[in-house]
């Protein structure tokens, strides 16, 4: 397991060959080696947009950074972190329609520019929001993207520090979400 196995391949499969894609390496913490020695590597098989966070996912989290989550990683959350929450973002009616088992409801146009404001204030005060530990772990899913990067990033305003964002759709958050609940019923 502690072999450096290079991840050229498999960031190229991911990307489709967008060798301009923005990627951001981060290490384990400042000790750690793989991020620079997998950035070299990126930037000499011609990635040309490569930046390298050495500090680690930790203190990218202090600062104000979000992330964003694949299916797997979704998949693995739900299957063993019985502490995480989901924030759905869509509007009421489509939140009713069907969402993740557990999955709060934050509508997107409700929240606001600013702090302590709209729907997330209303949140954190009748308890969508997790106030006593805010490094509980956050997914924001939406059917949009940016949508679902935008509310994140208002989350983080909120001193939410464990916020992640998908990438993908709520049905494809469901499907992920599924496959790690029967890995955590087959435990």
């Amino acid at each position: 397991m502690s072999m450096y196995v290079s991840d050229v391949a498999e960031i190229g499969r991911i990307l489709s060959g967008n060798k301009a894609a923005a990627l951001v390496l981060y290490c384990n913490g400042p000790f750690c080696g793989k991020s620079k020695r997998l950035s070299e590597e990126l930037l000499a098989a011609g990635f040309t947009n490569v930046r390298r966070y050495q500090l680690g996912m930790p203190v990218w989290r202090a600062l104000g950074g979000i992330c964003q989550i694949e299916a797997a990683g979704l998949r693995h959350v739900v299957g063993h972190d019985n502490t995480a929450v989901v924030i759905d973002i869509r509007e009421g009616g489509e939140f009713a329609k069907g969402t993740l088992a557990g999955a709060r409801n934050i509508p997107r146009s409700l929240v606001l520019e600013g702090k302590d404001v709209g729907e997330l204030k209303k949140a954190k005060d009748d308890g969508r929001l997790p106030m006593e530990d805010h490094n509980t772990r956050l997914i924001v899913i939406s059917d949009r993207v940016d949508d679902a990067r935008y509310v994140a990033e208002a989350l983080v305003r909120e001193a939410f520090h464990n916020v992640t964002f998908f990438a993908g759709t709520v049905d494809d958050a469901r499907a992920a979400s599924a496959a790690g609940a029967a890995s955590r019923l087959s435990r």
